[in-house]
């Protein structure tokens, strides 16, 4: 991994992005959900603070309008600090995505911006740069609202940004106004105009989409000619019906994925799109899951030369993301009061809220190694079985012969895919939090011989032993499996018995840091897998 190919603009080059060495770029990246526009999911509040709007007026009603600012800028301050930019380039990505709300930006007076808060907007810029990240410009909360639902700071549940001229006209402008402050920063790769823009209940509008697209695209290229343009499509970014054309050279198409199937089919409407477009793709925003699906999703991205953004890079109280901030005590009372319960007092709100902003610095916040792991398949990680390569027969996986199944997962494949412990009919990926698949829910592969898996795998450093584990269950007498590193057999696995069980070797010879393809191969007989864990 690394971040040496951060060099230079990147530039959308047909299906490629690259850099201005002319290198190809996979953007892996991690976005800031809940710094500028702060999230009520994400501090664990109900309904009745889940938007910025409804958790500033919580603030302000217990501890007055003052202190409520001096929390709002402290805030601001530390949620994404340098810290938090260095160890991101250390953990191996080369992007962040940074959500802002227009309301973060803008003042009472119109056409005229909040010069402190752009300046936060420029430290975080200048440390990407420091640190060689790539950063994305991301319009999460237009004005007006572009989705009508909390994760735009809505007002009225309306998303009044294609129901008022004046909002319109506000979004133009804002975009305007930072490709002027930043057309001659490379280190921004390029502007993500609307995040997730209306859902379907508002579908009636779509049809506006594209026109004001064009219209900021305009208002950029006045003033920035060398910036890529990143357009999301409708209903959560996931409705592409809207692009029928590339309304700019140098663009970026962009989807989310949350929970369903990590497989090609489920992403099929975008490959189609990109070969009709000649454009590249963005996972744009992917996550909240637990960590097997982070497993099978973000390596899905990586075959099919996807880049990608994880969300969120940290939140309270959580163990799916890699960095979880502490849940100050007494928390509860907060969401009592917002819930129509007690009114805490307003030294004990002030010492809860304080304690909050003491917990955001990234040394304060609880550090999930596993969930970085399962991102870039870099050991210590455990691969479920199902989610081998996804470049196709005899790159990714080889079965001599082919089956079908109705489990409406990789049903293409013609891999024998099963349920480990009973017979259900449809895995379940719709988990979110840090929950693991159940017992029943739990998916193997089932080989003969001749038939094989690959997985990629990243290893932070050069070993000179790489611990490999397989869950396994033989399924005919002599079974034995051969294991192969970038095409070298390493060892070879005699299986007996009948039962499932753990089967492994501790490969000696030096391998060296970077990513790698491990191939497991059903040499003779037949078995049944499940997962392989790399140490």
């Amino acid at each position: 991994m690394g971040n040496e190919q951060v060099q230079g603009f990147l530039r959308a080059d047909g299906r490629k992005l690259r850099n201005e060495a002319g290198e190809d770029v996979l953007l892996r990246g991690v976005g800031f959900g809940s710094w500028l526009l702060p999230e009520g999911y994400m501090w664990r509040f109900p309904e009745q603070g889940d938007r910025p709007r409804r958790m500033e007026a919580m603030i302000r009603d217990l501890i007055g309008e003052e202190k409520a600012r001096q929390f709002w800028e402290t805030y601001y301050d530390r949620y994404v600090a340098e810290a938090d930019i260095r160890r991101i380039a250390e953990e191996g990505f080369n992007s962040v995505r940074i959500p802002i709300n227009a309301r973060f930006l803008q003042t009472e007076a119109p056409g005229v911006y909040h010069e402190g808060h752009l300046a936060l907007l420029d430290r975080m810029i200048a440390w990407c740069r420091q640190y060689r990240l790539y950063a994305i410009l991301d319009l999460h909360g237009a004005p007006g609202g572009q989705t009508g639902t909390n994760i735009d700071d809505s007002e009225n549940n309306l998303p009044e940004l294609f129901l008022n001229d004046a909002h319109r006209a506000e979004a133009i402008a804002m975009w305007r106004m930072l490709a002027e402050r930043y057309k001659d920063e490379w280190i921004v790769a390029g502007y993500d105009l609307l995040n997730e823009p209306l859902p379907n209940w508002f579908a009636e509008h779509n049809d506006k989409i594209m026109p004001l697209y064009r219209d900021m695209i305009q208002a950029i290229r006045e003033v920035d000619d060398r910036h890529m343009i990143i357009l999301e499509g409708a209903h959560w970014a996931t409705d592409w019906s809207i692009f029928t054309d590339k309304p700019d050279d140098n663009l970026l198409l962009q989807f989310h994925k949350y929970w369903n199937n990590p497989d090609t089919a489920s992403i099929q409407t975008y490959l189609d799109k990109r070969e009709e477009l000649n454009a590249p793709l963005f996972m744009g925003e992917g996550g909240e899951n637990n960590i097997n699906w982070y497993v099978g999703a973000f390596q899905l991205f990586e075959d099919h030369d996807i880049s990608w953004n994880f969300w969120t890079w940290k939140k309270m109280d959580t163990d799916n993301s890699p960095y979880s901030i502490r849940k100050p005590q007494g928390w509860e009372q907060l969401v009592a009061y917002l819930n129509g319960g007690a009114r805490p007092s307003a030294e004990e709100a002030e010492r809860i809220l304080q304690e909050y902003l003491d917990h955001l610095p990234l040394d304060r916040c609880d550090y999930y190694p596993e969930v970085v792991n399962a991102l870039l398949r870099r050991a210590p990680v455990r691969l479920p079985a199902i989610f081998y390569g996804y470049q196709g027969e005899g790159l990714g996986y080889h079965v001599g012969e082919p089956v079908t199944h109705q489990l409406g997962f990789r049903q293409d494949d013609g891999t024998d895919i099963r349920f480990v412990h009973s017979e259900r009919t449809l895995p379940n990926f719709q988990h979110g939090g840090g929950e693991a698949w159940t017992e029943d829910e739990k998916l193997c592969v089932h080989l003969k011989a001749g038939d094989w898996l690959a997985y990629e795998i990243n290893l932070p450093a050069s070993t000179d032993v790489l611990e490999v584990a397989l869950k396994v269950q033989p399924e005919a007498a002599g079974t034995a499996l051969d294991l192969f590193l970038d095409d070298r057999e390493l060892v070879v696995l005699y299986l007996y018995g009948e039962d499932w069980r753990l089967s492994g070797s501790r490969l000696a010879g030096t391998v060296a840091a970077g990513r790698h393809t491990l191939k497991v191969r059903v040499q003779t007989g037949q078995a049944a897998l499940e997962w392989i864990e790399l140490k």
